[in-house]
């Protein structure tokens, strides 16, 4: 075992030492300098307390919630893809009740913003699950299908009834101060949602590790068939409940972003953030706990992307190959592991035959 967990940590090491290389050789094919790029990209995201707190955090903090929602689908074995989509109908539902409250208290306000996203990402996401459990229509087709018709929804809605007044501008109004959420202090954008975020993974991985419910899940997601019959799960209730919660989470993240950034609904208001949560959600091996740390990690690279285009001139586009750069190292480290685990469990028995 021990040998296992050794060969298995060098072969990581080695495919990330690879992939470093290789996207110095992109760099430095596209005419840019790599040493330059990769300076820019570690002090424009961690180069300062300005650039951790005002760029890396606030970015990796939609990441977190909405890897953490991917996580809790795909451990009780549902295959959400349509965190975006949950989290866009989630920021689209805490800026129509924010405008709606103009005049009310934050402790009123922000409250009731949350809750209306996490309501409205349950419900995206409670259509999935419905074609799930009555008509067995895959969940990754329907997801993604809901995705797209979450984006024309913002894109109706920002260039119709929710529309700013002068009606020049493709987005909502700004939401009053009321409805936007605490910062840590005024030298910094980072809000009071990534204290938040923080809070639902822990919150979620006690859950899931120390209760009935989350074992039931674990337990869904690890073989259904065996839930079924041998512990006598109703499968379909729980796998519905976690669709139902993963929607709820992504949503609230979306209300987070409008709440603590944005302060207001456009199209594009989210570049991607339910696709990079897979990624983001796979890396922690669907644990709620380090999603945290992957949340982290996957905003310090876009935020260093952009700092990396800006002042290296580097194609941001980088960034991207190296995250999925990333995913591949850890599904061949996962194979590696298991290969080894295998050939050491045949070899002891060889030696006890």
């Amino acid at each position: 075992m021990v040998d296992t967990q050794r060969r298995s940590y060098w072969f990581a090491v080695a495919l990330i030492a690879v992939l470093v290389l290789a996207a110095g050789a992109l760099l430095a094919a596209t005419g840019v300098d790599p040493l330059r790029a990769g300076q820019a990209l570690v002090s424009g995201s961690l180069g300062s307390w300005y650039a951790i707190g005002s760029g890396t955090l606030v970015r990796a903090t939609p990441l977190i919630l909405t890897g953490l929602s991917v996580a809790v689908s795909f451990r009780a074995g549902v295959f959400n893809i349509g965190a975006d989509g949950q989290f866009l109908v989630g920021a689209a539902a805490a800026t129509w009740v924010a405008l709606l409250c103009r005049t009310s208290a934050s402790w009123l306000v922000i409250p009731a913003v949350i809750a209306a996203s996490a309501i409205a990402g349950a419900a995206w996401a409670g259509i999935a699950a419905v074609l799930r459990t009555r008509f067995h229509v895959l969940e990754v087709i329907s997801t993604l299908m809901l995705n797209f018709v979450a984006s024309y929804l913002i894109s109706y809605l920002v260039r119709g009834p929710l529309q700013e007044p002068t009606h020049v501008y493709p987005q909502t109004s700004s939401i009053a101060d009321t409805a936007r959420l605490p910062r840590f202090g005024p030298t910094t954008r980072l809000h009071l949602g990534f204290a938040l975020a923080i809070a639902a993974c822990l919150l979620v991985w006690w859950t899931v590790r120390f209760t009935a419910a989350g074992f039931r899940l674990r337990l869904v997601g690890a073989n259904p068939d065996a839930a079924r019959s041998a512990a006598q799960i109703d499968v379909d209730r729980v796998t519905t409940n976690a669709f139902l919660l993963s929607g709820a989470i992504a949503g609230i993240a979306g209300a987070l972003e409008v709440s603590g950034v944005t302060f207001a609904l456009y199209e594009n208001i989210s570049p991607g953030y339910g696709y990079t949560a897979i990624a983001v959600a796979l890396l922690a091996r669907l644990d709620a706990g380090a999603v945290i740390a992957t949340g982290i990690l996957f905003g310090t690279l876009e935020t260093g992307a952009s700092a990396m285009q800006r002042d290296a001139g580097a194609p941001s586009v980088i960034v991207s190959i190296i995250e999925a750069g990333i995913i591949l190292a850890l599904v061949a480290v996962d194979r590696v592991r298991f290969a080894a685990t295998l050939n050491g469990a045949s070899e002891h028995r060889v030696a006890a035959e």
